[in-house]
C-alpha cells in the first residue's frame, strides 16, 4: 500500500528543488568545494540560491558543511554517504528524461492547448 508519507517519496522530495540535483552532481564531480568554486562551476546560479540549496541539502543529510578555524573563516561542502548514493539513481532519471522528455513536453503542450 502506498501512502502520502511513504519513504519512497523522500527520494523525490529531497531533490525537488531545481538546483539541488545540479549542486549534488557538481559536488560529485569536484569533491569538497567552497561555495565560490561551486558558483563558478554552476552556470546561472546566484549566491543566495546556491546558499539556500546547500542549506537544504545539508538539512536533508546529503551534504556536509565543514568549517575551518582560519582567518578569514572558510567553509567547504562535500557529499555525505547518502548524497553520494543518489548519483546513480539521478543518472537513471536523467536517462529517462533524455528518452521521454520531448514526449512529456509535447503532452503538456497538448494539455495546455485543450484546457
Amino acid at each position: 500500500m502506498y501512502t502520502a508519507d511513504c519513504r519512497a517519496r523522500i527520494a523525490f522530495e529531497v531533490l525537488a528543488n531545481r538546483w539541488d540535483s545540479v549542486v549534488v552532481f557538481t559536488l560529485a564531480d569536484l569533491g569538497p568545494a567552497r561555495p565560490r568554486v561551486l558558483a563558478e562551476r554552476i552556470g546561472g546560479i546566484g549566491p543566495k540560491v546556491l546558499n539556500d540549496a546547500l542549506r537544504r541539502l545539508e538539512c536533508n543529510g546529503l551534504v556536509q558543511r565543514r568549517r575551518y578555524a582560519e582567518a578569514p573563516p572558510r567553509v567547504d561542502y562535500q557529499l555525505t554517504e547518502a548524497g553520494a548514493a543518489l548519483i546513480e539513481p539521478m543518472r537513471a532519471m536523467g536517462a529517462w528524461a533524455l528518452r521521454y522528455g520531448d514526449a512529456v513536453l509535447a503532452a503538456q503542450e497538448r494539455h495546455a492547448a485543450t484546457g
